[in-house]
């Protein structure tokens, strides 16, 4: 494990530990945020833990393809009862990523330092959001940051049954369309595997991050 300080730069992320963390301490700024995602790294930390850095040996990931929408999904898509919008409203889609309770997470990694960090990169153009409205109300979106070939997504929020959903359906779509490679969701869960996520192998991640 590496520990950095003011220095821009991350070690080979093949030096990780078990559990993916490649290097502890550094700043959030939008250089190395940016020198990160395109490294295969991310920072995901909480407030009373000095900055990690992971790429972890397995990534969760979106081959376009691969997409899974429900009939009941489908039902819920063609009902329109949702608006969709893309990149209108950063700054509270990632405030009620921040608030928004988790199963089994007694908090958020989403401190106020990230928060102020991935405003900047959205003002940059960098980071951007996808939002869901119902009758004028923000009740779901997400948030990544963009490299322009992969759609790094950082985190989701709903306030409605399926906001979520719609949000990463719309995402999926969109980015496919753009012919970007994949959409890079991290570390597993059983809500993206629902979707078509897979995990495939750290390296075969930093492959097709770097073609």
């Amino acid at each position: 494990m590496h520990f950095i300080s003011k220095e821009l730069y991350f070690p080979p992320v093949e030096s990780a530990t078990v559990d993916g963390i490649v290097a502890i301490g550094g700043d959030l700024s939008p250089e190395r945020l940016l020198l990160a995602y395109r490294s295969g790294i991310f920072p995901w930390f909480e407030d009373d833990e000095p900055i990690m850095w992971w790429s972890p040996p397995e990534r969760m990931v979106l081959f376009f393809e691969d997409l899974k929408i429900s009939k009941s999904m489908r039902n819920v898509l063609n009902q329109k009862k949702f608006t969709i919008t893309f990149n209108v409203a950063f700054r509270e889609v990632i405030t009620n990523c921040k608030k928004i309770a988790r199963k089994d997470q007694p908090g958020t990694w989403i401190t106020d330092d990230m928060v102020e960090a991935y405003c900047n990169l959205n003002r940059m153009g960098i980071a951007k959001s996808v939002e869901v409205w119902q009758e004028g109300k923000l009740v779901g979106g997400l948030y990544g940051v963009d490299l322009g070939n992969i759609f790094c997504g950082e985190s989701m929020f709903s306030h409605v049954s399926n906001a979520s959903k719609v949000a990463f359906i719309y995402l999926a779509q969109y980015l496919e369309q753009k012919q970007y490679r994949l959409l890079d969701c991290q570390v597993y869960n059983d809500h993206l595997a629902t979707l078509g996520c897979v995990e495939i192998e750290r390296e075969d991640f930093i492959t097709i991050l770097q073609a």
